[in-house]
């Protein structure tokens, strides 16, 4: 069975929903799931509900948790590379079926990581892989490369601090 590369980019809300409900379908078929989120640290809600899933669905995190404006730290950077290189490791094992990278558009966008990066990743993917690259800013090469890509749309957002939205929760 090929394993697709899908991206989901853009300027609209969705794009991690919509990795976190394909983690979540293969989960039920009883397919192995690796997430790496890149810059995110901390419990995210997503993450406690993927706990009831954690026999199927692995969470890692490859930032610090803070936003970045302007140039990123060392620190940033190196967490960024860590993740690059645990990507490829879960790849090669072959362990999961699908294997999300959350934000990673985003994260070359910063300069955390490079496209060159998720460009390798795309190319060394093991045929039978489902990947899943999130995130706005999609470079045109992983566009390009990918065999499926959603733009999410911004159409309306409104959103009022400190009161949770009713479709995608934000605190």
């Amino acid at each position: 069975m090929k394993g697709y590369i899908q991206v989901y980019t853009g300027n609209g809300k969705g794009k991690t929903t919509a990795a976190l409900g394909l983690s979540i379908r293969a989960a039920g078929a009883g397919l192995k799931v690796f997430i790496g989120q890149f810059i995110k640290m901390g419990e995210y809600s997503e993450l406690k509900a993927l706990k009831r899933f954690e026999d199927l669905i692995t969470v890692e995190q490859f930032g610090k948790g803070r936003f970045i404006k302007g140039k990123p730290s060392a620190q940033d950077i190196e967490a960024a590379r860590k993740g690059i290189e645990r990507i490829k490791t879960i790849l090669l094992a072959g362990e999961h079926h699908v294997v999300i990278m959350e934000e990673a558009n985003v994260a070359a966008g910063l300069g955390l990581l490079s496209v060159q990066d998720i460009l390798e990743i795309m190319t060394e993917k093991p045929e039978e892989i489902e990947l899943v690259i999130t995130g706005r800013g999609a470079d045109s090469r992983i566009i390009e490369k990918a065999d499926l890509v959603t733009e999410m749309k911004e159409v309306k957002h409104y959103f009022q601090k400190g009161v949770p939205a009713r479709i995608g929760i934000e605190k």
